[in-house]
């Protein structure tokens, strides 16, 4: 059982971002924050120790499906080359775009669902509304032929 959680903040437009990426064996989710003012060192440790049980994560991708292989074994200096690249890259890969962007879909889709669920539901309670003074109509005017 092999699991990694990597971390990028980043200035994205107006706030500061952080990109929580999960690979748990063959399964690739990720997590989008906003922090808004730049955070300290501390803030963010703090973050992750307070808030990280209760982030929501996309739904899994597999690895396979996004091209990513399995890691092997890395050389410690290539390891230190590939954490230098990242932290000159500052920002989020195509696969945590990716997976954001599922994710996305997925709650707009889910939205519709409701939102067309609850208009449905409105219209159905008003219909049977109107029917209900249409039945009382009916017997007051026919009440009141009969005296």
């Amino acid at each position: 059982m092999n699991t990694s959680i990597k971390l990028t903040v980043f200035f994205e437009e107006a706030f500061w971002v952080g990109v929580f990426e999960k690979i748990h064996e063959e399964n690739y989710e990720v997590s989008k924050v906003i922090f808004g003012s730049e955070p300290k060192d501390y803030e963010v440790y703090d973050f992750i120790l307070k808030n990280f049980y209760s982030l929501k994560f996309s739904k899994s991708l597999i690895l396979d499906e996004i091209g990513e292989t399995k890691e092997k074994k890395i050389n410690p200096k290539r390891l230190q080359r590939e954490i230098r690249k990242e932290i000159e890259n500052r920002g989020i890969g195509t696969k945590a775009q990716l997976a954001i962007k599922l994710q996305y879909e997925v709650n707009k889709e889910e939205r519709r669902i409701t939102s067309r669920e609850r208009k449905d539901e409105k219209k159905e309670r008003l219909f049977k509304l109107s029917q209900e003074k249409k039945k009382k109509n009916i017997k007051a005017i026919s009440q009141s032929t009969l005296i």
